[in-house]
């Protein structure tokens, strides 16, 4: 069957909210990857006022619930790069993805702006794969 929407779960990564308008970093909620194999985060990039500005994204994993453990994820371990899946003050209206493919159970998102003086609008998800349980809740 070629149902997708069985094989995922999403998760709130950074929810939608008012736009950021300087240069503090947006972290995500905790992903606990429990009962999948695999993550990968969705950016959605909305108006950027700042066209200067750029935004470095990390992705971090560990074992302790509250990632007090955390550290940076290998490359080998995720799925495109933490370069690609950055963006900068004239990506107005796109997407990027980056995946994770690591051993830890927890991961969490952090896209941390430079150079930024106006508007950002940015949110992101976390959508979970290979399920231990099919089919996904």
């Amino acid at each position: 069957m070629r149902d997708f929407a069985s094989h995922i779960s999403a998760r709130r990564a950074i929810a939608p909210a008012a736009a950021v308008t300087d240069n503090t970093p947006l972290v995500s909620e905790i992903i606990d990857l429990s009962g999948f194999g695999q993550a990968m985060f969705v950016i959605a990039i909305g108006a950027l006022a700042t066209a200067a500005a750029t935004f470095t994204v990390l992705v971090e994993h560990g074992d302790d619930p509250a990632l007090t453990d955390a550290e940076a994820v290998p490359d080998s371990q995720l799925t495109g790069s933490e370069a690609e899946a950055s963006f900068d003050g004239n990506d107005d209206n796109e997407t990027r993805k980056i995946g994770y493919v690591g051993p830890k159970q927890f991961v969490r998102l952090t896209i941390t702006p430079a150079n930024n003086a106006g508007a950002a609008n940015v949110s992101a998800v976390a959508l979970l794969g290979t399920p231990r349980y099919w089919p996904a809740a």
